[in-house]
């Protein structure tokens, strides 16, 4: 009987691992590529994000969370264009991407940004109270897009007090 309740166990263990490993991986995800259309940077001093020219844009969401959502691009504006007409992002980290989302690598382009050889750019401030898009540009034309809690919303999410500058949360249920 022992053998039977031990043997029952080890088979719901892995049952209930591979599930919460195909939820998190797989299921929550969903292809975006054909609704994202433009990817857009801040202007330095604005407030509102404009188009940039970009192509083979491929991306994912999920509405599990808004930290989920990555893109891949190709841009033909050279780096220099870009750092003098947008508002650069100083605390950019971009995020892991699944690994079937191959175009995404945040080693890469971590060290890139690190290096000093990629550059991020503030997206759009407030996509979701508390999150901004970053955007990562590569000298060669490769860029990469994620969504990153930004000051404010480190600030809220742990409970503290906001600073001055921070915008209101919006009113929960």
């Amino acid at each position: 009987m022992g053998k039977i309740l031990a043997g029952f166990i080890v088979v719901a263990a892995l049952v209930a691992g591979a599930s919460l490993y195909y939820l998190q991986v797989y299921h929550f995800y969903f292809d975006i590529s054909d609704k994202v259309g433009t990817i857009r940077l801040t202007p330095e001093g604005a407030a509102k994000s404009e188009a940039i020219a970009a192509t083979e844009i491929e991306a994912i969401d999920a509405t599990s969370s808004p930290i989920r959502f990555r893109a891949c691009f190709h841009t033909d504006v050279p780096l220099d264009d870009l750092t003098a007409r947008y508002e650069t992002y100083a605390r950019a980290e971009p995020l892991n991407a699944p690994g079937w989302f191959e175009c995404f690598d945040a080693r890469e382009i971590g060290a890139a940004l690190e290096a000093g050889t990629a550059r991020a750019y503030l997206g759009s401030r407030d996509i979701v109270w508390g999150i901004d898009r970053i955007v990562a540009v590569f000298p060669d034309g490769r860029g990469y897009v994620w969504h990153q809690i930004n000051a404010c919303g480190e600030i809220a999410f742990d409970g503290r007090t906001l600073p001055e500058g921070c915008p209101p949360p919006p009113e929960s249920d």
